[in-house]
């Protein structure tokens, strides 16, 4: 990931064994969001579809409505990360974009580049 403030640019990048990509989209989200020391507005930007839809199509909402079931009433996935997330979007103004992954977005490239790095370190 990538934080850029002004002409400040912050890049974290991680590993974790044996999980899945959605799990670590909504891991880089909190791991950004965290390093903010005060309230902020903030444009986060990312190829995740899950990630950008449970904010801006109201998957959350529905979610809290529903006790933590799905639309199927199953329980949500990675419910324990969408808590974390809507914590810190309650401390933050955060506007939520989808990009198109593996696409000319240089930001969106270079984070890929540097998870296939973490992977190859296998630091976490």
């Amino acid at each position: 990931m990538v934080l850029i403030y002004g002409p400040h640019i912050k890049e974290l990048s991680g590993f974790e064994p044996h999980t899945t990509n959605q799990r670590m989209e909504l891991t880089a989200a909190i791991k950004g969001l965290e390093q903010l020391k005060e309230r902020t507005r903030v444009r986060l930007y990312s190829d995740s579809a899950y990630l950008i839809n449970g904010f801006t199509l109201g998957w959350i909402d529905n979610w809290q409505k529903n006790g933590w079931r799905n639309s199927r009433g199953d329980p949500v996935s990675n419910s324990d990360l969408w808590k974390a997330l809507i914590e810190l979007s309650r401390k933050h103004e955060i506007e939520w974009i989808k990009v198109k992954g593996h696409s000319t977005n240089k930001w969106n490239n270079h984070c890929d580049e540097l998870a296939r790095q973490a992977i190859r370190r296998g630091t976490n």
